[in-house]
């Protein structure tokens, strides 16, 4: 069978890595986005990337070039979905431009052509408003880098036909990623809901001084961290056994975090201007090579877990 031509829009952090991922995995790819400078940015991301990879262990040189020549780029955006089965939004977080952009691939796509967003937290329900058939809009939100993180997240909006939240999931799986299905469009999707939960926590203790920012994430790397990725926290409960998780729960859930507005340190840090990385200090303080230790840190992580996958 012929594998589907995917088309991505936008060809910024994401985007690019969107097109390398498919084009790895054999799929006849189309980039574009309005800026060509940008386009000619993403192709030479995509060679450096891959290059990476192979470099180590995860995939090889020979790999880089027909990789490379399955990606066509260009600024029209009818060009680039007219043929497409599938169609993946990757553009800024900008909802009128979302909507914008999907109402205008409807005059462009066969009527059967999938129309995804990558949005990691705007509604797929309201980006489907201006379409006519919403029955084939769908989220498929991919985690950065998404070369190297596995998991899709593929959202049902409120009219996605049970048919395109099947065909999406079995063609991520196909294109070698880790799918799962949010079948409520929901803020925050799945994922993101986890990790923010775990973060208001971990934000509120260092606000009302249980302990130090170092110490909260010491707590959870050298904890319950390790096994997170062989051992989820459902999976988890039923070890531990429910009639154990209840009685916790009920004593302790009454003392954990549960307030609807942001942490007034985390309000407070940013009003001043400690924003983290990017202003040299956040939680912490930041120097270039601290920065760039940890940055290494995690991706010799990513190398070295994508590694284990493949044994």
């Amino acid at each position: 069978m012929e594998k589907e031509r995917v088309a991505i829009i936008g060809a910024g952090m994401m985007g690019h890595g969107l097109a390398q991922i498919f084009a790895a995995g054999g799929y006849e790819v189309v980039l574009t986005d309005v800026n060509g400078e940008l386009l000619l940015k993403a192709l030479i991301n995509v060679r450096t990337n891959m290059t990476f990879l192979a470099d180590n262990g995860l995939g090889s040189r020979e790999e880089i070039e027909p990789g490379l020549a399955r990606i066509r780029t260009t600024t029209s955006l009818k060009e680039a979905v007219s043929h497409a089965q599938v169609v993946i939004e990757a553009v800024s977080e900008n909802l009128g431009l979302k909507q914008k952009i999907f109402q205008d691939m409807e005059d462009y796509c066969p009527v059967d052509t999938i129309l995804a967003s990558n949005t990691s937290v705007i509604s797929i329900t309201e980006i489907a408003q201006r379409t006519t058939h919403k029955n084939r809009v769908v989220g498929t939100h991919f985690w950065f880098p998404p070369y190297l993180i596995p998991l899709v997240e593929v959202v049902k909006g409120r009219e996605t036909s049970d048919e395109t939240m099947d065909f999406t999931y079995d063609f991520m799986k196909r294109a070698g990623k880790h799918p799962i299905k949010c079948l409520k469009d929901v803020p925050g999707f799945v994922a993101n809901r986890l990790q923010h939960a775990l973060w208001r926590e971990a934000i509120s203790m260092v606000e009302h001084g249980i302990a130090d920012a170092a110490t909260v994430d010491d707590a959870i790397k050298h904890s319950f961290g390790i096994r997170l990725s062989v051992l989820g926290p459902l999976e988890n409960a039923d070890m531990a056994g429910l009639d154990l998780t209840l009685q916790i729960h009920n004593y302790i859930l009454q003392y954990l975090e549960s307030s609807p507005a942001p942490s007034a340190v985390l309000i407070q840090k940013a009003a001043i201007g400690e924003l983290g990385m990017k202003s040299s200090k956040g939680f912490y303080d930041w120097t270039p090579d601290k920065e760039g230790e940890l940055r290494k840190r995690l991706l010799n992580h990513l190398i070295e877990w994508n590694k284990k996958q493949k044994t």
